[in-house]
């Protein structure tokens, strides 16, 4: 319970400093703010790019290009929609900009509400992230910019993670972790980035991550706006995103217009189950991706990555993973918006030659203070992965897993920027018949949760910036 009053007085801190800050800006609008998505409707749509920087004023620029908004920063290097809202505290310095994001769910979390099975589990937990980016222009074409992500999940989640029925990844105490989502290591990102704009339209750049998420994959989960309400990791993160944290990544982009070529070097194996403290960087592993944003509500990507070793308890197994994904991101009104993400990931393992399937189909939609959000899972998962027996003749039979989420929450109150909702949701696993005996027919899921997190980002006006482009 201590660390969950430290993460809410760190919000409190967090929210206010960043209110401070706010009020202690000049307004030289004269005028009532609007949303950021007006402002990208304005910006950053004209030919669908962004206005350069120095049109801009103050505006904070995306961490990777001074002619794009942050609307199209997700996490890493990835893209999002251009029509994403944000939800962030945003300071403005005299020569640096700086956004701070993050969120708590505390929350009661039962994976076999009606004990149809053995496997599942019960937990009160409060997973978490808090994330800060700053940067400042160097010259009169460069950018340097600064990211920084933490979570106390070691205190509030636990060393073996949070229940998650048919999740699998990563190991706690010489065991694999199955039907549990491991925490997040409490230093998730330390990256440093440059940016070199070539003209308008181009840009190079180069990022270094101790930790940091290489080019491969959509946006990771926490930050897309179609997963922003569930509380619970996807079952086929350890096969699109799970590199997100990564001891060790070095990037190189480059940019045409909207579309965005991009490859690292990275450490292959996933983080230990020492989760506060830096593991060794290897450089070990690659993947190249390519991002294609064709209007203001599409971003998509391909990518493939070739890892070293990711299992620490299976070191002599390799894993080529492809990824391709679409984010579909709408805004209805000045406080609502609907996004859809659509993602495909597959990994190869070199020991077994086998290629195992995902799919995800999530979305969430905002409207006013509600939001109403689900997702749909298929994965295939064989016995080793499940840490099952196999059978006497040695195979290792693959298992066709789905699963349903719904879910809603509700603003209660706002406060210094801040939101607090209430939000229940619930999951019907359906179980392949082999596994039944342990796990039933189809396991239902139940959670309801509090979350505190930045509100909806409200700043400038877009008829300032439309008089900006007469």
């Amino acid at each position: 319970m201590k660390a969950i009053i430290y993460i809410m007085i760190l919000f409190a801190f967090t929210s206010v400093s960043a209110q401070h800050m706010h009020h202690n800006m000049p307004d030289t609008t004269g005028k009532k703010p609007m949303h950021m998505q007006h402002m990208a409707d304005s910006t950053t749509h004209t030919n669908h790019m962004a206005m350069p920087m120095h049109d801009m004023g103050t505006m904070m620029s995306s961490q990777f290009s001074r002619n794009l908004l942050m609307n199209r920063d997700g996490s890493g290097t990835s893209w999002q929609p251009d029509e994403s809202p944000i939800y962030a505290y945003m300071i403005h310095g005299k020569k640096w900009m700086t956004m701070i994001h993050g969120d708590v769910f505390m929350r009661y979390n039962n994976q076999d509400l009606f004990k149809s099975g053995s496997r599942g589990g019960s937990k009160f937990d409060a997973p978490n992230m808090l994330m800060g980016m700053t940067q400042r222009k160097i010259g009169k074409n460069g950018l340097l910019a600064f990211n920084g992500m933490l979570s106390l999940d070691p205190f509030t989640v636990g060393g073996d993670g949070y229940p998650l029925l048919y999740q699998t990844g990563e190991s706690y105490k010489g065991h694999k972790l199955v039907d549990r989502q491991h925490p997040h290591d409490l230093f998730a990102e330390l990256n440093v980035a440059y940016t070199q704009a070539l003209s308008k339209n181009t840009d190079l750049y180069a990022s270094f991550g101790y930790p940091g998420e290489p080019a491969l994959g959509p946006p990771v989960f926490m930050h897309r706006l179609s997963a922003m309400s569930n509380p619970d990791a996807p079952l086929s993160h350890h096969y699109a995103d799970a590199t997100h944290i990564t001891f060790g990544v070095a990037t190189l982009g480059f940019r045409v217009s909207n579309v965005k070529i991009e490859g690292s070097v990275f450490t292959g194996r996933e983080p230990d189950e020492h989760r506060y403290d830096f593991d060794k960087p290897r450089f070990d592993s690659y993947s190249v991706r390519l991002s294609y944003n064709p209007t203001k509500n599409w971003a998509l990507q391909v990518s493939n990555g070739w890892i070293h070793c990711p299992e620490d308890l299976e070191p002599q197994q390799n894993v080529d993973r492809f990824t391709a994904s679409a984010i579909h991101t709408k805004m209805l009104n000045d406080d609502s918006f609907i996004s859809t993400t659509f993602v495909y990931g597959q990994n190869h393992y070199s020991d077994n030659g086998k290629t195992l399937p995902s799919a995800l189909l999530e979305s969430n939609l905002q409207w006013h203070k509600t939001a109403f959000y689900g997702k749909y899972e298929y994965v295939q998962k064989d016995a080793d992965e499940l840490d099952l027996s196999h059978s006497a003749a040695g195979a290792d039979p693959d298992y066709n897993i789905n699963g349903l989420t719904i879910g809603a929450n509700r603003i209660l109150t706002t406060y210094k920027n801040t939101d607090l909702r209430m939000g229940l949701q619930g999951t019907l696993n359906f179980s392949p018949t082999a596994l039944q005996p342990l796990y039933g027919k189809a396991p239902v899921g139940f959670e309801v949760y509090v979350r505190v997190s930045p509100a909806l980002m409200k700043m400038g006006n877009h008829k300032k910036h439309d008089n900006m482009n007469m």
